[in-house]
């Protein structure tokens, strides 16, 4: 029995230490009380104040003696009440305590709803500023009614007179309600002159326009809307000798002919189809059989959304180090093109009467035949009469091309998704097409993507983005002068108009030692070196491989970190770093994705061969989920390039124009890029459809400028920098001097033995040291023989099993 009750005390004391030293883990029913009492308390000193201002004289008898209980008090909360209103109220703020029944009601509200408690900081800043300024306000002006100003405001009012005297008081007290009104409320000439602006906004007509009409307007809706229906059903707008209708229900969303469509191809003439510009435009030309679609350009947005996004990170903000950072500006683009894809129906009327002619030739009849013009191909979509086999068409590939004396003519037999047979024909005189359009297109600025990057337009003219975090890794490959460091530049300028310095890593390899140069200007804000590297941009085959080998050790680590935080891939891991649930004392910090970008990737296997290729096919197979991804271009596609280990853990696919049909199957394993038209003409798979996409191009002085303004701007004190790789070659000094070990030597080997695993991120987070500091302490556990040598991205070996023969062999080396 006395065990019993000697220790029932003990546990509750335990329990009450642990309630006190842990307020924040409250559960959710404790919130909810908690909150509903700050909600009735806040209420309850409402009643208190309100009274006080009612029968405030008759209680002040009652609150000199609060213990006597036979005094009555008017209060509406009783003798508590009375005093409450008489501390805060008279001896404190004045009219300015009823601020406090609002910071009580809502922290309780808060609580209640699970609502962060930090966004009440704020609040409850604001709130006491204007408690005091309010205070000291009314102490000023009311002196004759001291309950208004209480007796702080009025004690602090007397104070500030006495140095400061009444005009300098008054004009304190008006700079507080100006930080106030700036500050809190936000008040601006520009929101004061918006608030009186009564102009109203102009009113834009409505034109329905033909577009063979060269722009002019035909009736404008508004005299529309004056017609009678009937005088509606008889409008016909005539140009260019076509005719067609305008009937009551086109006005409403759209203007479209209802005319049949008859599928012989010698057929009476198509009327004009207008169709509002979210959809593809429709050229009426003289066949039925025939129709010319264009899609509609999209809108640019002039400025750089990520430079106005405000990232909520949650309680840590890994941009804090840069949080003056801006993104580049979309001005510093130049725009090429005329804004706009030139149709030429002339050349497209008589494309289609050679394509349809030749297919006759060979007894192919075709039942219909629609054309969308792109950028610098247009594709021409045929629907062959029943009974016809797609093989056949298929064959006819430079039948085709030899009859529109055309190069790189591209059949696709079907389209997928469509039951069409694709005839890709270069335009005569194509569009350039400019990174600003589509780093300007609202697909860009908007895109959901962890790492996304613009590579041009589709044939259809839409913006062609696609995620980097998603491929995970992407392979390209073209002749020379086809466009692949253009492609190159783009993917770069693509990250750097979207993530900050704190979010994305580049590792560049540039044998040719000129394409990737302009980027050594943003070597402080988004480059990764080794450490002993002097220039982050690397143009030595030797250095490359320690590099690789480095990013090899940087990815064990980043798994070592995702195992310890239990999370599967870096975007969990940081989700969770960003709120606050990692501890960077045990080695955890946010991760930033890397981005290995290789300029040509042949040259390296030619140098290097193996040595390159084995940690490119481990960083393929593994770095995906700790986001480490590769970008590689080479000249040769051939299979002792690109081997069969590479290509497996590369679904991401750019192919530009290649020499041979070999070359194209090796990067795409299907024919097609042989029969591209060069300057940027490019097919992208992912491992299902092929898509041609038009590159989108950008000028080396474009690439100055963004690098300049990137530049100029503050940077980290040094690159990102990589883990140290030693390799075999390099030795160390076996018969370092045991004076020269460092202070931490011995805890050092008592953490190895214990966990039986010599390596330098195992130190680096039990002992909280630089990778540096790490590395030199595991050289000298090796020259003493604790650890084996190097064994590549393996961790050592331990010579010493256990702890008693750690402290055996210590004594020995004190013995000698």
């Amino acid at each position: 029995m006395a065990k019993t009750t000697k220790t029932a005390p003990l546990i509750k004391k335990s329990e009450t230490k642990s309630a006190v030293k842990t307020p924040l883990k409250l559960t959710k029913q404790n919130k909810i009380v908690f909150g509903s009492l700050l909600v009735l308390f806040s209420v309850a000193l409402l009643f208190a104040f309100v009274s006080l201002f009612l029968y405030g004289q008759q209680d002040q008898s009652a609150v000199q003696q609060l213990t006597d209980r036979s005094e009555t008090v008017q209060n509406w909360l009783g003798k508590f009440g009375a005093f409450l209103a008489d501390l805060l109220v008279y001896k404190g703020f004045g009219i300015a305590a009823f601020i406090f029944v609002r910071l009580f009601f809502l922290s309780g509200i808060y609580m209640i709803l699970g609502i962060s408690l930090g966004k009440l900081k704020n609040i409850w800043f604001w709130d006491l500023f204007v408690i005091i300024i309010v205070s000291v306000l009314f102490g000023f002006f009311a002196t004759s009614a001291p309950e208004l100003g209480g007796t702080i405001g009025y004690e602090l009012n007397l104070f500030l007179q006495d140095y400061i005297g009444k005009t300098g008081t008054l004009l304190i007290l008006l700079f507080g309600l100006i930080i106030y009104i700036i500050f809190k409320i936000k008040l601006s000439p520009e929101s004061i002159q918006l608030f009186f602006d009564t102009t109203k906004k102009e009113m834009k007509a409505v034109s329905i326009t033909n577009p063979l009409n060269n722009g002019k307007s035909g009736y404008n809706l508004e005299e529309f809307a004056v017609l009678e229906e009937e005088e509606i059903d008889d409008i016909h707008l005539k140009t260019n000798g076509s005719q067609f209708e305008i009937n009551k229900e086109a006005l409403k969303p759209t203007i479209t002919n209802s005319s049949d469509i008859n599928r012989d191809p010698i057929a009476k003439p198509l009327a004009m189809e207008v169709t509002p510009i979210a959809t593809p435009e429709v050229i009426s030309n003289t066949e039925e059989s025939f129709i010319i679609e264009t899609a509609p350009e999209e809108d640019i947005i002039e400025e750089n959304l990520a430079s106005r996004l405000v990232a909520d990170f949650g309680l840590f903000d890994p941009t804090l180090d840069l949080s003056n950072y801006k993104f580049p500006t979309i001005d510093l683009l130049k725009e090429y093109s005329t804004g706009g894809i030139t149709i030429n129906q002339e050349e497209l009327e008589e494309n289609k009467n050679r394509i349809v002619d030749t297919l006759r030739n060979y007894k192919i009849e075709i039942a219909q035949i629609k054309a969308t013009v792109g950028p610098s191909v247009t594709l021409y979509e045929i629907v062959p009469e029943a009974g016809i086999r797609i093989s056949k068409i298929k064959s006819l590939e430079d039948d085709i091309a030899l009859s529109l004396s055309a190069l790189g003519i591209r059949i696709i037999a079907p389209i997928p998704g469509k039951g069409t047979i694709g005839i890709e024909v270069p335009n005569k005189n194509p569009t350039m097409v400019s990174m600003k359009s589509v780093i300007g297109s609202a697909k860009f600025q908007e895109a959901e993507m962890e790492l996304p990057i613009a590579l041009g337009k589709t044939i259809s003219n839409e913006t062609f983005v696609v995620d980097l975090a998603k491929m995970p890794h992407l392979l390209m490959a073209g002749a020379t002068g086809q466009g692949k460091s253009v492609g190159l530049n783009a993917v770069l300028t693509s990250l750097l108009y979207k993530k900050h310095p704190a979010e994305v890593k580049f590792v560049l390899v540039d044998p040719k030692k000129v394409e990737l140069t302009l980027f050594n200007k943003i070597e402080r804000h988004y480059l990764a070196k080794l450490p002993d590297m002097d220039d982050a941009i690397i143009t030595d085959n030797a250095k490359v491989v320690n590099t690789l080998n480095s990013l090899c050790v940087e990815m064990d680590n980043r798994y070592s970190l995702l195992k310890d935080a239990m999370v599967r891939n870096i975007k969990e891991y940081n989700d969770k770093f960003k709120a606050r649930k990692l501890n960077p004392e045990n080695g955890h910090r946010f991760l930033p994705y890397i981005v290995l970008v290789v300029d040509e990737f042949a040259d390296l296997i030619m140098t290097a061969g193996k040595e390159v290729e084995v940690p490119i096919a481990r960083l393929a197979q593994l770095a995906r989920a700790i986001g480490i991804h590769l970008i590689i271009a080479t000249q040769r596609p051939s299979v002792n390039v690109i081997t069969g280990l590479i290509k497996a853990n590369f679904p991401a696919r750019i192919a530009f124009r290649v020499t041979s049909k070999i070359d194209s199957r090796t990067i795409l394993d299907t024919q097609g890029a042989d029969q591209l038209i060069g300057r940027g003409d490019m097919l992208y798979t992912n491992g299902n459809d092929v898509v041609r996409v038009q590159c989108a191009f950008i000028d080396t002085p474009e690439v100055e400028k963004i690098t300049n303004f990137i530049g100029s701007q503050k940077a980290y004190a040094t690159a990102y920098l990589l883990p140290e790789f030693v390799g075999e070659e390099s030795g160390i000094n076996l018969d370092m001097d045991i004076s020269d070990r460092d202070t931490l030597f011995r805890e050092a080997a008592e953490i190895i033995v214990n966990a039986q695993q010599g390596s330098a991120s195992l130190l680096q987070r039990k002992l909280k040291l630089g990778y540096n500091r790490a590395g030199r302490l595991i050289d000298q556990l090796e020259a003493a023989g604790i650890v084996g040598p190097f064994e590549g991205s393996k961790a050592r070996s331990v010579n010493i099993l256990d702890m008693s023969s750690l402290d055996q062999f210590f004594n020995n080396e004190k013995n000698k």
